[in-house]
């Protein structure tokens, strides 16, 4: 070690201990993060179900309040992420850097792995909105409010595509591709567990062991299960509603269009059961076989849309909507708009509250479960390969089905064809509307029944993907081979279809996302300091390399048999 003793700079820290019990019901697991875990999840779900008409005046409260003073956090800290990434991915030095060792090689292939990122991410939200959100700002978006082009009209295409990229665009899946770099690069470099808490070794040292680290980890398990609730919320209305599609019983959905008490209940008992069964057979089987099936699909779906539904408009589409998105992106980013009394002003502000902000939300409060799953699965890749890939594969795969399925139902809505069919259908319910106006009857109801597979797939993987990842940070970042952990599997998982459950009979798919947004708001912070993090343990890696002391932990090793020799 007489290399590093006269360094300048120190060696990185590569042992983190954290508690776990050795035997009994939680062997293997850290309880002082998995008891208050499963007790604050615990008392959403009481809450939810014992006091409802407090639980949705509670929400409405926060609604109006707590989330618009934090508006413009979330803008800017998205903003700083996706900075991030990229000029780490850009710089040669730090891009070059691996995820392990320099001679360790990708797990998976790179089709599994862009499946697996794909399905885990943003698999179900992308059925929902793929027509939903362009005809949304086909309707209103801020170049409607402020009077530039008119609504439903030829003229209000192009923005529309403008904020459904950027939506869901490189904001969402570079806040993924941040944390998921935060923990990968030291749990691969230096051997720390794959959990929350170890992404802020480089900066708080072994304090992470103790009771800062167990409140990042306790706040990453209950945002990932409020962050996976929306999507599950999502999923299971659109499931519901394309069953009733099928004709399987009118039963499925209420008078107002949306799912029934009855059919959550039973969809969530179906959804969740099964993914809970994928999640018991680990990442390599259940998992990648289901995301595999989910990008098989909807390679299918959008070959239907390209060659049936209105392709060439929908290339149109892609190809202004990606310049369009990327010219105004570095203004877009950090525009926020605030309520000024005026009627432009404040039409303004709520529509970034409705749409921007619960984006970021939801991504920030979904990045420790996809974070922590894209690490799990990208051991081995570069980190310009692995932010790239994080970042541009998944962003261009969403602007391809937004433009081929979205631009279809735009088109068909501007030629007169749909007749108000689709824009009048209810977002669950858009998608199902644009196959049966595009499609005779026959053809329709298999077309029906194949998105109600996919929705099927993607809701089983993102669950049982949050499942597992739930229980790597309570198991101190152990995987499922090595700690016993059925019966929590069984817990998370209804846990998660309680939460899904309660807060959508409660207040419907608005009540899950109010409650989201308050969740995803401690770990926000978390985030921006993992940003920082995992900045300087690529600066500091840097210094060492030039000074000669060890960057990993098999460098450690090196170095100490070296000294022995």
């Amino acid at each position: 070690m007489s290399e590093t003793s006269t360094s300048p700079i120190k060696p990185p820290l590569i042992v983190l201990a954290i508690e776990t019990a050795s035997s009994g019901f939680y062997n293997g697991f850290s309880k002082i993060v998995t008891i208050p875990a499963k007790v604050i999840v615990a008392l959403i779900i009481l809450w939810a179900i014992l006091f409802p008409e407090q639980a949705e005046e509670a929400l409405a409260i926060a609604n109006t309040s707590i989330i618009r003073e934090f508006a413009a956090w979330y803008v800017y800290l998205v903003a700083f992420l996706a900075i991030v990434s990229f000029v780490l991915a850009i710089i040669p030095s730090t891009g070059s850097l691996r995820l392990g060792t320099a001679e360790e090689k990708p797990e998976f292939s790179s089709f599994s792995w862009f499946a697996m990122l794909f399905g885990a991410g943003i698999g179900i939200g992308m059925l929902t909105y793929s027509t939903g959100e362009p005809l949304a700002h086909f309707s209103n978006n801020p170049d409607i409010i402020r009077g530039m082009v008119a609504p439903i009209s030829a003229e209000a295409v192009r923005p529309a595509y403008i904020y459904t990229f950027l939506h869901w665009g490189f904001a969402a899946w570079a806040t993924y591709a941040l944390v998921g770099l935060a923990i990968g690069y030291v749990a691969y470099r230096r051997n720390l567990p794959l959990t929350i808490r170890s992404a802020l070794v480089p900066l708080f040292g072994k304090a992470m062991s103790g009771v800062a680290g167990h409140v990042v980890d306790i706040v990453a398990v209950v945002a990932t299960v409020l962050g996976v609730a929306v999507t599950m919320g999502l999923g299971v209305e659109q499931f519901v509603v394309g069953l009733n599609r099928l004709g399987i019983g009118d039963w499925l959905v209420g008078s107002n269009g949306t799912a029934s008490a009855a059919a959550i209940i039973v969809a969530l008992a179906v959804l969740v059961g099964a993914s809970t069964l994928s999640a018991l057979s680990g990442v390599g089987r259940g998992i990648k076989w289901l995301s595999n099936l989910n990008m098989g699909l909807s390679f299918l779906l959008i070959a239907v849309f390209l060659i049936f539904g209105s392709g060439l408009f929908g290339l149109q589409l892609l190809a202004t909507g990606i310049y369009d998105y990327v010219v105004n992106l570095p203004i877009l980013a950090v525009t926020l708009w605030s309520a000024d009394g005026t009627t432009t002003g404040d039409a303004l502000a709520q529509w970034q509250l409705d749409w921007s902000v619960f984006y970021w939300a939801w991504w920030i409060a979904f990045a420790p479960f996809v974070g922590m799953f894209i690490a799990r699965v990208s051991r081995g890749r570069t980190v310009r390969e692995y932010v790239f890939g994080v970042v541009l594969v998944p962003s261009l795969m969403c602007f391809i089905w937004m433009s081929l399925v979205g631009g279809t139902a735009i088109d068909l809505e501007l030629s007169g064809v749909a007749e108000g069919a689709i824009l009048n259908a209810g977002i669950s319910d858009q998608l199902f509307a644009t196959l049966s106006v595009l499609f005779d009857p026959a053809v329709a109801l298999i077309m029906s029944g194949l998105v109600v597979i996919l929705l099927m797939t993607y809701l089983i993987t993102s669950a049982d993907s949050a499942i597992l990842i739930i229980n790597t940070i309570n198991g101190a970042g152990e995987d499922e081979d090595e700690v016993e952990r059925r019966h929590h599997i069984l817990f998370w998982g209804a846990a998660i279809a309680l939460v899904v459950g309660s807060m959508l009979i409660l207040g419907g798919i608005d009540a899950i996302r109010i409650t989201m947004i308050i969740g995803a708001l401690p770990f926000s912070f978390v985030v921006a300091l993992m940003a920082i993090s995992v900045t300087k343990a690529v600066i500091y890696d840097l210094i060492r390399k030039k000074h000669g002391v060890w960057t990993t932990s098999k460098g450690a090793e090196a170095a100490i048999l070296a000294e022995g020799a």
